[in-house]
């Protein structure tokens, strides 16, 4: 492992330390930031969404944005917009920039915004640029929209489009932490009343204030460079490409009930998406080359979120998850 990795490692322990039992939603959280990809987090309320995305933001030398998205909520509050002044006397337009000119943005109940905020943020997540007016204006080198959502309140809330949807390279359930994790959660919660800049495990020494370092941005940048030099053997990627091609010819799998299942199978970007996150996880766990199971422990976060189930699946209860576990049974390697 070299000093990259480790320095990367260490962020990853440093969140979860404010971040009990959810190490799965850490670790997508960096991948997305090493695969300059936006991640859908969806979870119900108190899974610690919104903190994971801090925490992650607290530990890098970057500025963070947060937008809590309302169902008032205009473009312009996430934008910006050019303001009317007058200077030696000479009306002009000058542009105040929005949140969205941060490097990692939390968009924080996204679908309880209309279409017309959320659409505010396509061209952003897509051209990494802000049209206002006849000025596009770049945003951030290192950028990144992390959002949440409830999947269970409906009411007041907006769905986000199929399009959308596929601009996130990930989507994550958040789900509730087990026994043990929950007992270190009020351990340290109660911990942080004393001191706020305690974040240390349980066991470690209560007297020892937080001594984090913040990740320096061109580890990010270094990082990012080396996981273009990860090597994928031609049968991973035919592995890739059949994985996403079962999802719009499931036809191909007639022992299964991908057929039954699926309406509309994963875009181009699922297969682009599977890739860089197959590389970012074996990148991760100190290798230089992709494996099968790197693949596959990216499956369901990178192509359940961009499938369209049918009407028998949904009336039969089938979850997104469940036609990725039915995906990975069927689908061979090589």
């Amino acid at each position: 492992m070299n000093q990259t990795q480790q320095a990367i490692t260490t962020l990853i322990s440093q969140v979860e330390a404010s971040v009990i039992g959810q190490s799965d939603v850490v670790r997508a959280l960096v991948i997305g930031l090493l695969t300059q990809g936006h991640v859908l987090l969806e979870g119900l309320p108190g899974t610690a969404k919104t903190r994971s995305v801090k925490s992650l933001a607290d530990n890098l030398q970057t500025s963070f944005g947060r937008i809590q998205f309302t169902p008032d909520l205009l473009p312009s509050d996430v934008t910006g917009t050019e303001v009317y002044q007058e200077l030696n006397g000479k009306p002009q337009l000058h542009f105040q920039a929005g949140p969205i000119f941060n490097s990692i943005v939390l968009a924080d109940e996204i679908n309880r915004a209309p279409a017309k905020v959320q659409a505010a943020l396509l061209e952003a997540m897509a051209e990494r640029t802000i049209t206002v007016g006849d000025k596009t204006h770049v945003l951030p080198e290192l950028f990144m929209v992390l959002a949440t959502q409830n999947p269970v309140e409906q009411e007041g809330t907006y769905p986000l489009p199929e399009a959308q949807m596929d601009r996130f390279i990930m989507k994550v359930s958040v789900d509730y932490p087990d026994d043990d994790a929950e007992l270190e959660i009020i351990r340290l919660v109660r911990g942080e009343e004393t001191d706020p800049k305690l974040t240390a495990e349980p066991d470690t020494d209560k007297n020892n204030a937080n001594t984090n370092i913040q990740l320096d941005l061109s580890i990010v940048m270094q990082a990012r460079a080396e996981l273009a030099l990860v090597e994928i053997s031609e049968i991973s990627e035919r592995y890739i490409v059949a994985l996403v091609m079962a999802t719009r010819k499931p036809e191909r799998y007639l022992a299964s009930s991908l057929s039954r299942w699926i309406e509309v199978g994963a875009s181009p970007r699922a297969s682009i998406a599977l890739d860089k996150c197959a590389r970012a996880y074996a990148w991760l766990q100190a290798r230089d080359y992709v494996e099968p199971d790197d693949i596959r422990a990216m499956a369901h976060a990178v192509l359940g979120h961009r499938i369209t189930l049918s009407y028998d699946a949904l009336a039969d209860g089938v979850t997104q998850q469940q036609v990725i576990d039915e995906l990975l049974d069927y689908v061979v390697i090589g």
